[in-house]
């Protein structure tokens, strides 16, 4: 069995871009009252929560998507257009979660 990487790292990254966000908005939050920076901190979690759940839940169908495309195109190799075309709807999943990041970023309270 090969052990493959590109979940991993897909979340990974996803996990890492909230951290760097969160560490540029740091300086931002020294001037904010303290209910102020909380919202802000639940909000930068939220998003997170979202990106990367939305991320590996992804990277799991796309994998699962494309074995079972390139299995039936095997048998009938005609049908490999229309196999692929259920990858990309599945990668739909991981644009959702970037979505509600950005509408729960651009909130306010």
């Amino acid at each position: 069995m090969r052990l493959r990487f590109e979940p991993i790292l897909a979340a990974l990254f996803t996990l890492l871009i909230p951290v760097l966000i969160i560490s540029s908005v740091a300086a931002e939050e020294a001037v904010l009252t303290p209910e102020a920076a909380e919202v802000e901190s639940i909000k930068f979690i939220a998003m997170m929560l979202s990106v990367s759940i939305c991320g590996v839940a992804a990277a799991y169908a796309v994998a699962r998507v494309s074995v079972a495309a390139m299995a039936s195109a095997a048998e009938r190799p005609e049908i490999l257009g229309r196999a692929i075309i259920f990858a990309g709807l599945a990668e739909g999943i991981a644009i959702y979660g970037l979505l509600i990041a950005i509408l729960i970023w651009i909130t306010t309270v």
